[in-house]
């Protein structure tokens, strides 16, 4: 089934991660908000500037691998992703 099938035929397809956002988390160790921002070909100051903080500031929250509820809230808000997605 084609992917946009199967994003169709589905009501969670907000929560689903592509492959290469999972495959840079593990294959490159990199945390869930760092491998969105890397796959999405955005720079931190770039998402800082979304979330209306400094870049050291948010650099600090990519960097935690499990932020708080209301971090990942605003991440996933500067992200254009849900906070579900930033959870595996």
């Amino acid at each position: 089934m084609p992917y946009d099938e199967f994003v169709k035929n589905y009501e969670q397809a907000n929560e689903l991660v592509p492959n290469e956002v999972v495959k840079l988390a593990f294959d490159d160790e990199m945390t869930p908000a760092k491998a969105w921002r890397t796959h999405l070909n955005l720079t931190q100051a770039e998402v800082a500037e979304r979330m209306g903080v400094t870049q050291s500031a948010y650099a600090q929250l990519e960097a935690s691998e499990k932020p708080r509820k209301a971090s990942r809230e605003k991440i996933a808000l500067a992200l254009g992703i849900s906070p579900g997605q930033l959870d595996f």
